[in-house]
Formats: structure tokens, C-alpha cells, sequence
């Protein structure tokens, strides 16, 4: 009888953790969150790697991205994408092709507008490492898809523990698909051109770019 109750106050100790753990990563992203909303605009550039050892894959590139409440401007692989609110434009220069339709969110994809909110629902949360990178103290929260029939697997997300801003973004395949995504400047409030979440059509097609609406 003893040993019975000794059994049941370790489960009960280890499901205390467990919950206290979750819910200091939920607050952790929670501030996240309110931090972010509260600045006018955010202006981000990054370092994204997609490695597969399995497969021999192995990318490296950069990008950046400016958003403004759920508008924003997305610069990624020589190609580039707007969002003004209503339509997403997605802009090859290489091809001199745009292809005009309207958002639509995959739940497998972070796009740059749910990239502050994905985490709030469909995970559960774990507090993981604390690493010091450069003198910031960044830490990890693990979040883990409750849908087991996802692509992914788990997303480890750095944050920087003074300014409450994403350092990092770890995403990890089904497959054995590793995406990494280092910030590299994060800027707050920046003067913005009034037109910059502003498709200019005339400006393309003067420039003789095929568009395709979907």
C-alpha cells in the first residue's frame, strides 16, 4: 500500500511539472506576442537553411520581411511577395510573371501573417534550453503538433529572454527535414512608404509582365 502511494504522488509531481512547464511557455510566447503588437510595424531579415541529410539537401539563403498588422512584404529567393490585405501577390522577376488570389492559410506553412499567432492553437508547449548566444540569453520553448497526421514533427522557437523577440525558428520534417531560421536585425517602427503594401498593376504590365489571376 505504501509503494502504491508513493507511485501515485511521483505521477502526481511529474504532472505538476508538466503543466507548469506548459504554461511558462505559453506566457513566454504570450509576451512575445503582446510585445510585437504593440510596435506599428516590424521589419525583419533573416538566415533560412532547409537541410535533409538523408537526401544530400543542404540550401542556405537569406530573405526579409516587413509587416504591418496583417499586410506584408515578403522578399525570399529572388522572389517576392505582398500581401495588402485582401490579395496576395506573389511577384517572379526571373519569369516576369505575378500571380494574383486570395489568402488562404495552410496549416502545414507559418506565413508571415499567422508567423506571430500560429503557436495559439493545435500544440502543446514545452520549456526547453536556455543557451547564451553573444552575451543574449535566449530561450527555447518546443511546441508540438496535437494533429499526429501533420508534416511536422516539432518547432523549437529561440527567444531572446530581455526583448521578448524571436531569435530562431527550428522546424523539424516527418520526413528528417530540418528548416532553420536565424534573425538576423529585427527593427521596430520604421518609417514606411505609404505605398509599399500597394500593388502597382500599370507598373508591371508597362513592364510587360504576364499576370495570372486565381
Amino acid at each position: 500500500m505504501k509503494k502504491y502511494y508513493l507511485v501515485v504522488l511521483l505521477l502526481f509531481a511529474f504532472k505538476s511539472t508538466v503543466a507548469q512547464s506548459s504554461d511558462k511557455a505559453k506566457a513566454l510566447l504570450d509576451d512575445v506576442y503582446n510585445k510585437v503588437q504593440s510596435y506599428d510595424n516590424v521589419s525583419i531579415d533573416f538566415k533560412y537553411v532547409l537541410n535533409n541529410e538523408e537526401a544530400g539537401i543542404n540550401q542556405e539563403t537569406r530573405g526579409d520581411v516587413t509587416m504591418e498588422g496583417d499586410k506584408y512584404l515578403f522578399n525570399y529567393m529572388g522572389a517576392q511577395q505582398l500581401y495588402d490585405g485582401n490579395k496576395v501577390y506573389r511577384i517572379v522577376p526571373e519569369n516576369e510573371e505575378i500571380t494574383i488570389e486570395d489568402q488562404v492559410e495552410d496549416e502545414n506553412t507559418v506565413s508571415p501573417s499567422k508567423m506571430l499567432t500560429f503557436y495559439k492553437q493545435g500544440h502543446t508547449y514545452e520549456w526547453d534550453i536556455l543557451q547564451n548566444v553573444q552575451g543574449r540569453k535566449i530561450q527555447y520553448v518546443k511546441l508540438i503538433p496535437i494533429d499526429t497526421n501533420t508534416e511536422i514533427e516539432s518547432i523549437l522557437l529561440g527567444i531572446d529572454a530581455e526583448t521578448k523577440h524571436i531569435y530562431k525558428l527550428i522546424e523539424k520534417g516527418q520526413n528528417g527535414t530540418t528548416t532553420t531560421i536565424t534573425v538576423n536585425s529585427f527593427k521596430t517602427d520604421q518609417p514606411l512608404s505609404k505605398t509599399l503594401f500597394t500593388f502597382d498593376e500599370d507598373k508591371f504590365k508597362k513592364a510587360g509582365y504576364y499576370i495570372i489571376r486565381n
